[in-house]
């Protein structure tokens, strides 16, 4: 049974959604699709490697969090870790990683895998919202596609990160590359087309017969990500958008080698704690 079918998804909405419908329905989402999505997209994420997004962009190259030998005994938090195959290959880097999310389907995952791989990391259930940390905790913190896009409060995720973070430390997150709001999620000629404003942040919805949300992910523009992390106290440093390898024929949810020759998918936003 498919997470639409589990949760009795009947439609889409667009509607303002707030943080604790959003994060009940990520919950619940995650929760439902957590084994169809580890079947289709494990191998292309991987049991214990930093696939930064569906562009194959890796940590090991990109060095964004810093070089290797700033990995070994670093803190390090991965917020919305999912079966945590980034918190893996940092602990064989010699990092000390917690690995949190939201969905338990997801850390069961996580788990299973860190025993499969013998690479376990502690992992721990909440909300990016309001981490369970205390200040200072972690020299750095990281999420490729994790949290940010789905909670409908991200200033309030760039706040709690600067908190746990040391002074000093980095937080480097990726997301869907903001230009994409505008774009069905159609890897073919028909996501090449304009369907929608950029300026629109309404949150795309799913609902059940009830019309509560089964599904939530919300909108930032490039602007408001920058100020999400300035009103924070962070520092911005770069916004990394991959390019697509020459001769990646991989086809990833609404990514492909047809829109990816033509405009970015993802934005990793590297910044630091003063």
């Amino acid at each position: 049974m498919s997470a639409e079918e589990e949760l009795g998804t009947a439609g889409v909405a667009r509607r303002t959604v707030g943080a604790a419908e959003s994060e009940r329905a990520s919950r619940a989402w995650w929760d439902a699709d957590a084994d169809d999505y580890l079947a289709e997209h494990g191998a292309d994420i991987g049991d214990a490697d930093f696939v930064w997004g569906p562009e194959g962009l890796r940590e090991a190259e990109a060095h964004l969090l810093g070089d290797p030998a700033d990995l070994r005994g670093a803190r390090v938090l991965e917020v919305g870790c999912g079966s945590a195959p980034c918190a893996r290959w940092l602990a064989t880097q010699g990092a000390r990683v917690v690995g949190l999310d939201l969905s338990r389907g997801m850390l069961r995952h996580a788990a299973a895998l860190g025993e499969k791989t013998g690479v376990a990391v502690p992992l721990v259930q909440a909300g990016a919202e309001r981490l369970p940390f205390a200040d200072g905790s972690f020299d750095l913190a990281c999420s490729a596609f994790g949290a940010v896009p789905f909670v409908a409060d991200p200033r309030q995720v760039m706040r709690e990160v600067a908190r746990v973070l040391r002074p000093g430390g980095r937080w480097v997150f990726a997301v869907n590359h903001p230009m994409r709001w505008m774009f069905s999620d159609d890897p073919g000629p028909g996501g090449l087309t304009v369907t929608q404003s950029y300026f629109d942040r309404t949150p795309y919805v799913e609902i059940d017969a009830s019309g509560a949300a089964t599904y939530v992910e919300h909108h930032r523009t490039v602007g408001d990500r920058v100020r999400d992390v300035v009103a924070a106290g962070l520092v911005l440093t770069d916004i990394v958008e991959p390019e697509w390898p020459e001769g990646r024929e991989t086809v990833w949810g609404q990514w492909s080698p047809l829109r990816g020759a033509l405009f970015p998918g993802t934005a990793i936003f590297c910044t630091r704690r003063p």
